[in-house]
């Protein structure tokens, strides 16, 4: 069955002046516009394409892709407002519609705002809110110390960065665990929830919990370790002239490199060797 609002793979029925005709099951027929339709489209051919409602209230296809889907949060732009609302720019032709009941404060164009997409049930049509509260919550009990997961960077407080957790709860990454990484309102990246408090708060990290973030060094050995299938004749008891030629460094730098490898469980240590963990 075709939804709106994501992404759906669709057969090409037939084709007309103005475009391919889609087969959207429950939703009856769905276009898909010329301005859209790949060269090689074939009657029976399947196509991924993204539908929305156009302005008459039709179902319709397109390949853009948006900057969001149903359920989900972005930083959108605000590009125009008029007597019903405001419209937001999220990569499709026809723009997005928050509504002044669903507004925070009064929006204006050529700002950005954190919104949440859902789906109007009296028009069924794709809708965002800036009153993302109602759909986001501060509990992420699901989640577990050390899972991976997306991140929206929602709103910079005096403690650090509030992210938006997975679309569905809010979560902190604390500065001192963003350092170096320039974070700014909107972007989407990847991190790692350090621990999950009692009262379901999330703090996030964009390490591991327990493993380090590794220098050039250790990621030099690495890289080394791998070009010999894993394995090296040498350790923290080599020579420092051998290290140095070998890694260019001092021994005391090495054997620090070598410490976070091992933490990280990275690789294996014995007197006269090191070699990757997984050999």
């Amino acid at each position: 069955m075709a939804k709106i609002g994501v992404f759906n793979t669709l057969k090409a029925i037939r084709q007309v002046e103005f475009g391919f005709f889609l087969d959207g099951g429950d939703e009856g027929d769905i276009l898909l516009p010329n301005r859209y339709v790949p060269k090689d489209l074939q009657i029976d051919d399947e196509i991924e394409v993204f539908l929305y409602l156009d302005s008459e209230d039709r179902v319709v296809a397109t390949t853009q892709k948006p900057l969001a889907k149903l359920k989900e949060c972005a930083y959108l732009e605000c590009v125009d407002v008029n007597k019903i609302g405001a419209f937001l720019n999220w990569g499709l032709a026809k723009d997005l519609m928050v509504p002044y009941s669903e507004q925070k404060k009064r929006m204006e164009p050529g700002q950005r705002y954190l919104v949440y997409l859902y789906l109007d049930k009296v028009d069924q049509r794709i809708t965002a809110t800036a009153k993302v509260n109602k759909y986001l919550t501060d509990s992420g009990a699901s989640l577990k110390a050390n899972q991976e997961v997306d991140l929206l960077v929602g709103e910079k407080t005096d403690l650090g960065y509030k992210c938006v957790v997975n679309n569905f709860c809010w979560g902190m990454i604390f500065y001192s665990d963003a350092k170096d990484k320039n974070l700014r309102l909107g972007q989407k990246l990847k991190a790692y929830v350090k621990r999950v408090r009692e009262d379901g708060r999330v703090d996030l990290s964009f390490n591991k919990h327990g493993f380090e973030s590794l220098g050039p060094l250790a990621e030099k050995i690495l890289a080394i370790l791998k070009d010999n299938k894993g394995y090296m004749a040498i350790s923290d008891k080599s020579s420092p002239e051998l290290i140095k030629k070998v890694f260019g460094c001092s021994k005391r730098e090495f054997k620090m490199a070598i410490g976070s490898l091992y933490k990280n469980r990275q690789i294996l240590l014995d007197k006269q060797s090191i070699r990757l963990a997984d050999k």
